[in-house]
């Protein structure tokens, strides 16, 4: 007898596989679409790292999902330094906290996702969709079932690339992120890895579209010898350590995250991660926010009254209007900073730097802003 199931989630990434754990934590039966690989794709290195909040940690801590010490590096402080002389700097310790966030090496995570997933009878892989009284769109921003469900995707881009990468440094990293602005509009991160006593950075450099290609195909000591005056030399000596990848930034939002499914009147879409929402990464919320909208889909699921269909687009938009409260703040914040930084002339660059500075010294607003991003709820 054919298997029937009550959720099919479109997208076996991290949100993906850990919207479908916290399904099957409810007793439902999910189906997760997971097409093989094509035997002859190249395999390639993924450099990508997540800067993982204290809400993040938790959630996949209770899904035993949580990488070891090695790929999961807690950060004690972070410093930010802008074009001029502002500068911000957070410290764990002040915010009386374990660590303002942690480091996650992507491979590693999607490999424990993956054991929790097989160990999980109530989550069946598929290689394609199945039907279902409610499909869920995890998909990333290039998601191809909600371009098939015509929801308009309003698209902002910043004019920047993302460059990632790899670095072994000859200084310790000291569970510091560092993160510099510069006058032409880049920003460029180091975000620690391997561990407490590491010395390797994942990076992410965002620059202009106009300089994205010189330094894609630039030799090793010429892209090491940029980024280290870009980092003004904090960790000392570089040597790449990866592959270089690269994407175009935007901040992006689907019109609409739930729908009646196209020829089923009992069936219904809706939309989580990135496939509803895409933000700037200088703050490095991008995939809390996904992990954010897979465990608030899952408690209004399970809160659902008991004669509420699964496919109810009353309770979906429940879903729908409470996730996109708790992005607009992320969402306006990043825009922001990305739009005053990009700006080049000389009266805001003294602003700005003057700004960062009363940010500093700002005491109670800069605590919750701080709270903000670890997670957590500062009155």
């Amino acid at each position: 007898m054919a298997q029937t199931f009550d959720i099919c989630i479109r997208g076996a990434g991290i949100v993906g596989r850990t919207l479908a754990l916290l399904l099957a934590r409810e007793r439902l039966r999910v189906a997760l679409v997971a097409p093989p690989a094509a035997p002859d794709a190249p395999e390639t290195a993924d450099v990508r790292a997540y800067a993982l909040n204290a809400a993040s940690h938790a959630l996949l801590q209770s899904l035993r999902a949580w990488p070891d010490e090695q790929h999961a590096t807690p950060v004690l402080h972070m410093q930010v330094a802008a074009d001029q002389d502002g500068a911000v700097h957070f410290d764990a310790g002040a915010e009386g906290d374990a660590a303002l966030a942690w480091i996650v090496d992507v491979p590693a995570l999607h490999a424990r996702l993956q054991d929790a997933v097989r160990f999980q009878p109530q989550v069946e892989l598929v290689p394609a969709p199945v039907p279902a009284p409610l499909t869920v769109i995890c998909e990333g921003r290039a998601s191809s079932t909600r371009a098939e469900l015509g929801v308009e995707f309003d698209v902002t881009p910043y004019g920047q690339t993302a460059i990632a990468t790899r670095l072994a440094c000859e200084l310790p990293h000291e569970q510091v992120a560092r993160q510099w602005f510069a006058p032409d509009g880049s920003i460029l991160a180091f975000l620690p890895l391997d561990g407490p006593q590491g010395n390797s950075v994942a990076v992410v450099w965002s620059v202009p579209h106009d300089q994205a290609a010189q330094w894609l195909q630039a030799d090793d000591e010429s892209f090491t010898r940029q980024l280290a005056q870009a980092s003004r030399g904090a960790l000392g000596g570089l040597r790449v350590n990866g592959p270089r990848a690269a994407w175009a930034l935007q901040q992006a939002r689907a019109r609409h995250w739930c729908g009646r499914m196209p020829g089923d009147s009992r069936g219904a879409w809706v939309l989580a991660g990135d496939a509803a929402h895409t933000v700037h990464p200088l703050a490095g919320q991008g995939l809390n926010l996904g992990l954010a909208d897979a465990e608030l889909l899952a408690q209004v699921l399970r809160q659902r009254e008991g004669w509420r269909p699964l496919s109810d687009l009353r309770l979906l938009r429940r879903y729908e209007r409470a996730a996109k409260a708790a992005l607009l703040p992320a969402g306006l914040v990043m825009d922001g900073l990305q739009q005053l930084f990009a700006r080049r002339e000389s009266a805001l660059a003294a602003l700005r730097n003057w700004g960062m500075n009363g940010f500093e010294r700002s005491g109670p607003l800069k605590h919750w802003v701080a709270q903000r991003a670890m997670g957590g709820s500062a009155p």
